[in-house]
């Protein structure tokens, strides 16, 4: 039995109990059974026959005393109590023969009681009162003897009916008494069964069940707290024992990852602290780059354009190509240092997150690239434009790299056309750029984000690299993602999203910008 399972005792318990429960129910069902048919016999049948006899025995008496008035007085009243003793007898005959119908010996007196009365209303009865009042006071002296003698005899038949019959009510009702009790007796040892067999449950699933769940719930909360180096306690059956078995080596496992995980947070904390350097480091390079790198670098650009605006011409060609060449590489380094300055700053410096209604800061962006629109005759249009929470400068610099791209990558025979759109998906904004533009290669539309990706050569489209990448970490900075819809034909597709805004507010209706 050690080896039995929580569902074997379980159905072990429950097929005892049944058993047990069927037998106590149909003890008491057949105890209730008795004292009802014991009942049914003495209510139904053996004190209605009792009142019957009586009954009988009275319409008879109502007989004699009316023959034997009539034939002492000739008067016809008295022939009154006769008649109506007459139809008494005939109904309590009836009634009798119904309930007696399964009692031989009761039938016998009732047979012996029907015949006396036959021969005593033969004899005396019925001649009497059949006579005239002359005729019947000396046929009543003449038969008064006999009368008198037949109608002892039929009281006599009458007195052994009613006797039987009251032994017989008396031995139902003391087995009346006798199937009640034992009804009682039968009730309350089921109830005695009944709550005996509730408390062994109780104590068994208490013991082989709920105490030792109760164990293992409590090891595995000290577990939980902490307590790692705490075994689990194995009792109870063998699922339970199973359980609390797997439920320790997990503990085991546990403790093992655990010394692992602690040795790997040691070797990220010292990882943390040489990032934490590191970035400290590149902050100083980027306020050596704002300040004390950009100085030098102004002078060099200054003054090569002095030497150029001053000596150009003035020597060989050669050198006038060489200054070209420095005044060209100082501005281009300027404008890369800047660039990468505004790169840094996203996330670190550039981080007042607040409500920013994109219609403004798209409207803004197109104000400050109103000259380059002009000169290329681009046309933008976009979709009502929703209200975001994030930062306004770096949500600017977004549309302003999306748009500036745009613009200058264009196709050479024909404007560009912009379109702006934005749908809600879920708890995302999600917003397309798409333009009639060059468009990008499948094979580089994942490399465009990378910082200093160039897919062009200066000569053919200026620029640093970086726009893209900064849009990029913007992007992911305010939660969401960027890329080049690789479906798209015609042009570039860039698709991103932004989180929607607890209170997102009503937008406008569909309006287009030059």
């Amino acid at each position: 039995m050690a080896g039995w399972t929580t569902r074997r005792w379980l159905r072990t318990g429950v097929a005892v109990t049944l058993v047990v429960l069927a037998v106590v129910g149909s003890l008491s069902v057949w105890a209730m059974a008795r004292a009802a048919r014991m009942t049914d016999e003495l209510v139904n049948t053996r004190t209605p026959a009792l009142v019957a006899a009586v009954r009988l025995e009275s319409a008879l008496v109502n007989q004699e005393t009316g023959v034997r008035g009539y034939g002492l007085t000739g008067r016809t009243e008295f022939l009154t109590p006769y008649t109506q003793g007459v139809k008494d007898e005939k109904a309590a005959m009836r009634r009798l023969q119904s309930l007696l119908a399964g009692d031989g010996r009761a039938r016998a007196d009732l047979a012996r009681v029907r015949e006396l009365a036959e021969t005593w209303q033969g004899r005396i009865a019925r001649p009497v009162s059949a006579a005239s009042a002359e005729e019947a006071v000396p046929l009543a002296k003449e038969r008064a003897e006999e009368g008198k003698a037949a109608f002892d005899a039929l009281r006599e038949a009458v007195g052994r009916q009613q006797a039987r019959l009251q032994e017989q009510r008396a031995v139902a009702a003391g087995s009346l008494r006798e199937a009640t009790t034992l009804r009682n007796w039968t009730l309350g040892a089921g109830a005695a069964v009944v709550l005996a067999v509730a408390v062994l449950v109780s104590v068994a699933l208490r013991r082989g069940i709920t105490r030792p769940l109760e164990r293992l719930g409590a090891g595995a909360r000290t577990v939980a707290r902490g307590r790692f180096d705490q075994p689990i306690a194995v009792t109870g059956p063998a699922d339970v024992r199973q359980l609390a078995s797997d439920v320790d080596s997990m503990r085991t496992r546990l403790v093992t990852e655990l010394i692992g995980s602690e040795e790997s947070r040691r070797l990220l904390d010292e990882q943390a602290a040489d990032l934490k350097r590191s970035n400290t480091e590149l902050e100083q390079f980027a306020y050596v780059a704002s300040h004390d790198l950009q100085e030098p670098l102004r002078k060099v650009s200054s003054f090569t354009q002095l030497l150029q605006r001053r000596y150009g011409g003035q020597l060989d060609e050669r050198a006038d190509q060489y200054i070209a060449f420095a005044v060209d590489g100082a501005n281009r380094m300027q404008v890369l240092i800047n660039d990468l300055l505004t790169f840094s700053r996203v996330g670190r410096v550039l981080n007042d997150h607040k409500s920013v209604d994109l219609e403004k800061v798209l409207e803004h962006t197109t104000d400050a690239l109103s000259v380059s629109i002009e000169e290329s005759g681009a046309e933008i249009t976009h979709d009502p434009l929703p209200t975001v929470v994030g930062d306004p400068t770096q949500l600017g610099m977004l549309w302003q790299n999306l748009l500036s791209n745009s613009i200058k990558f264009r196709a050479a025979d024909r404007p560009p056309s912009i379109r702006i759109g934005v749908t809600r998906s879920g708890d995302l904004w999600e917003f397309t750029v798409t333009d009639n533009g060059i468009g990008i290669a499948p094979e580089f539309q994942e490399k465009v984000f990378i910082l200093f990706q160039r897919l062009h050569t200066r000569d053919a489209y200026p620029g640093t690299g970086i726009g893209l990448a900064m849009c990029k970490k913007v992007v992911e900075f305010h939660g969401g993602t960027i890329t080049i819809d690789p479906d798209h034909g015609s042009g570039t597709r860039v698709v991103f999203t932004l989180p929607v805004a607890e209170v997102p507010e009503a937008v406008p209706e569909e309006r287009a910008a030059a």
